[in-house]
């Protein structure tokens, strides 16, 4: 794999959203792939965030694609208002779709590159029967609802098995990895087969500013490709 492969997704859940367009394209400025705003109703995890318009506002401001990752129960009622408001990919989650092939499909026909989610409980083969229509796979390795959690090293299993499942395929599905990511943990992931890493906490809230977060995480992937761990 080439030297700095993984594409790095900061996550607008730990910016200051009194400066957030500011910080997003501080964020772009610095190098970031992808923007990545999830979205959370109260219900399917517990907590609150944001919704369309906050996607919207972003959509202004950011030359790259925005990941729209919804954490909400009943996601293919809110499809269409994302796709509106400038999301390059939705990824919804199995556990909240009663019929994710259809589901699937509509993300598809609103232009947008559909993804789906896994929570830590549930196992790479639930995808078996849909991933041909997966352009992205998110893995949870946190229990999702809040920022700031430590990377559950147990899911690295699910993510070389989901590599192994596209590879199979033929396929060459994006591989996100979500929640605990830092300098440490991306090089985990991305030997696993991560190819997009979202990072919040490590980049928004990082001592030296967002370019420094993202930095760091570039050099931390750099330096182990270069030593030949992958």
């Amino acid at each position: 794999m080439a030297m700095n492969s993984i594409k790095i997704a900061p996550s607008i859940l730990a910016a200051d959203f009194g400066r957030l367009a500011e910080q997003v394209q501080l964020a772009q400025e610095a190098g970031a792939d992808l923007i990545h705003i999830d979205i959370m109703d109260g219900q399917f995890v517990p907590n609150i965030t944001m919704g369309p318009l906050v996607v919207e506002a972003v959509a202004k401001v950011a030359a790259i694609p925005l990941d729209v990752h919804l954490m909400i129960v009943e996601p293919d009622r809110f499809l269409k208002s994302f796709a509106n408001s400038g999301a390059a990919s939705i990824t919804v989650h199995i556990e909240a779709c009663a019929h994710l092939h259809r589901v699937l499909g509509q993300i598809d026909a609103f232009g947008c590159r559909p993804g789906v989610a896994l929570n830590p409980h549930t196992p790479a083969s639930a995808l078996s029967e849909i991933l041909d229509m997966a352009h992205i796979v998110n893995v949870m390795t946190v229990n999702p609802g809040y920022g700031g959690q430590r990377f559950l090293a147990g899911m690295t299993g699910k993510i070389r098995a989901l590599r192994r499942m596209a590879g199979d395929m033929g396929r060459d599905i994006e591989i996100e990895v979500d929640g605990g990511i830092n300098a440490d943990t991306i090089k985990t992931a991305e030997a696993a087969g991560a190819s997009i890493a979202i990072a919040g906490t490590c980049v928004f809230q990082h001592k030296m500013g967002i370019a420094a977060g993202i930095q760091e995480l570039r050099r931390a992937t750099a330096a182990k490709d270069a030593d030949g761990d992958f």
